[in-house]
């Protein structure tokens, strides 16, 4: 079959004519051409670096860049691209507040050497947008002009900053979504002090002041534990402008360390699963949880793999046959009565510094049945351990479960049934899908995913 935009979108052209759209000379340069158009004269875009991608066939492919800029200004712009079908624009290019905020962005100084930060090409089905630029999050203009972080974080009684100027780096753009900005402090000479760096998450709604406020207690509750494990305190909450900062964690996250297994890696997998019955015994009535039930969380993974069925059809089966024995199981056990649970318990979570493990990143924490928690780790080590290549999976987790403690049959039941869930979830999420090995490594987890569910039997 030959391959062009409509048939590769549609995914009638299989993985070949997604990954295509993804990685081929055609749209690569089209889209480049989209932002040649926008940059003023003496600046071109030299490498285009592909981050992240979503598909949902037949209706979208949303990518994510780090756009390498060549001449008169040199740096890198992350840049969102959306390819929709032909004659169907994206409704964010008429969002109502993106002239406006072009425009601020302009001038603040923020825009240059683009003329413009959103463009289309129809020809494509392309809309582009480009950092900071997010009509859904006006605060991010402001929020990434140096001179107006300064006077803010002067101003703020908590941070009290006394920095002659602010770097600001782009950590994660995701318009509509959420987005994370780095605060590097420097003093007038220009010397960086990574010690006061801070990290901005950037909400549009009251997420952030629950997260702050949840991280807040959190930190303090595994504190008061003494067990050697805390986690990343939030320095301040900014409401006006619904921003959390924190300080710089400065360590190594354990999914560095599970590179290459040993008796020390061994010690953090055990303190990890100490970490987590720490939190699990968080008393409900220091935190306001939202409720996270089963039922959501099957949707979200039969949500995530939807593009696994054209794409990979064998796989496609396994998942949905997984998604279907995953709920006969779970409606087998008797029912749990929700409690704290972090929600994303991952090894990149957690960072091994000078005074012990360091536990970051609480915006998804819930009421919910708190073995996701270790099924999620459980996963996290299958993933891991399978895309370094590393054998001992199976001795790693047990590592974990050994930190955590005693469990009962029911309980590893459940654990493993979220193992199989997550790591199904992990798999169509976080495998790249502009990889040469994408379909083999998907394949290979859903094996693995299908085979822990079979342990939760």
């Amino acid at each position: 079959m030959e391959i062009d935009y409509a048939t590769a979108l549609a995914g009638q052209a299989g993985l070949e004519g997604v990954q295509w759209l993804l990685n081929a000379p055609p749209p690569r340069e089209a889209l480049r051409a989209t932002l040649d158009r926008l940059l003023a004269p003496g600046v071109s875009v030299g490498n285009l670096v592909l981050q992240r991608a979503k598909y949902k066939p037949g209706r979208y492919m949303q990518a994510y860049y780090a756009a390498e800029l060549r001449g008169e200004h040199s740096g890198t712009r992350l840049v969102e691209v959306n390819w929709l079908p032909l004659g169907k624009p994206d409704p964010r290019g008429a969002a109502e507040g993106i002239p406006a905020m072009q425009a601020e962005i302009a001038e603040r100084g923020l825009a240059a050497p683009f003329r413009a930060l959103a463009a289309d090409d129809p020809a494509w089905g392309m809309w582009v947008q480009i950092a900071p630029l997010d009509a859904e999050y006006p605060q991010l203009a402001r929020l990434s002009d140096p001179a107006y972080v300064r006077e803010l974080l002067a101003a703020d009684p908590v941070v009290q900053s006394r920095a002659g100027a602010y770097q600001i780096t782009p950590i994660r753009y995701r318009p509509g979504q959420r987005h994370v900005l780095r605060y590097d402090p420097a003093d007038a000479g220009g010397q960086i002090d990574h010690a006061r760096t801070l990290f901005a998450k950037v909400y549009n709604s009251d997420k952030g002041a629950r997260t702050f406020k949840t991280a807040t207690t959190v930190s303090g509750w595994l504190a008061s534990r003494d067990i050697g494990i805390g986690a990343a305190r939030p320095l301040a909450y900014l409401p006006d402008e619904n921003l959390v900062l924190y300080p710089r964690v400065v360590g190594t996250p354990l999914s560095d360390l599970l590179r290459e297994p040993g008796p020390a890696t061994d010690a953090h997998l055990r303190a990890a699963g100490a970490a987590i019955r720490a939190l699990h015994a968080t008393p409900e009535s220091l935190v306001e949880l939202q409720p996270h039930p089963f039922a959501k969380e099957l949707k979200s993974i039969a949500s995530a793999a939807e593009y696994i069925h054209p794409l990979l059809p064998a796989a496609g089966a396994t998942v949905k046959a997984l998604l279907a024995r995953a709920q006969a199981l779970h409606d087998a056990l008797p029912p749990v009565t929700p409690s704290f649970a972090y929600g994303d318990f991952k090894a990149d979570h957690l960072w091994i510094t000078d005074a012990g493990m360091t536990l970051i990143d609480f915006d998804t924490c819930y009421l919910s049945d708190p073995t996701i928690d270790l099924g999620k780790f459980l996963a996290d080590i299958q993933f891991w351990y399978d895309g370094y290549g590393q054998p001992g999976a199976a001795a790693a987790q047990e590592q974990f479960l050994a930190g955590y403690g005693e469990l009962n049959a029911e309980q590893m039941a459940r654990a493993r049934l979220y193992e199989a869930l997550v790591l199904t979830k992990s798999t169509v999420r976080r495998v790249k899908l502009f990889d040469a090995d994408w379909a083999t490594r998907v394949g290979r987890l859903v094996d693995r995913a299908a085979a822990a569910l079979e342990q939760a039997a």
